[in-house]
């Protein structure tokens, strides 16, 4: 089992969405949030100031998924939020251990 983290552009989320429904993910955690890489943030024009802001808002996309399906879901994920312009985010894959549903208490892979 994987955990993919996607950070993408706000206006892309529901590419990514109906991107990763289409390959059959049924379970997306989707968080907002801020952050800057080579982007660098920008300036901008408030009443007469000028500011800069640092921090860009994102969306991070969390999804667990089964070890089958980890390269279409980074392929999904790729291919609907590029915009082939800086900022377009990344995708980290991470191993999981363990995954524990509440509920009924199913453990691994039935979790999911």
């Amino acid at each position: 089992m994987k955990l993919i983290t996607a950070i993408v552009k706000p206006f892309k989320l529901d590419d990514v969405r109906e991107a990763l429904s289409e390959i059959g993910v049924s379970g997306v955690t989707v968080t907002e949030v801020k952050g800057f890489g080579r982007q660098k943030g920008h300036t901008e024009l408030y009443r007469g100031a000028e500011y800069v802001v640092d921090f860009l808002p994102k969306s991070k996309v969390e999804i667990a998924i089964s070890d089958d399906l980890v390269d279409q879901a980074v392929e999904a994920i790729t291919k609907a939020a590029n915009t082939e312009k800086i900022g377009d985010g990344k995708i980290f894959v991470c191993n999981l251990e363990q995954v524990i549903r509440i509920r009924t208490g199913e453990t691994g892979e039935e979790a999911l």
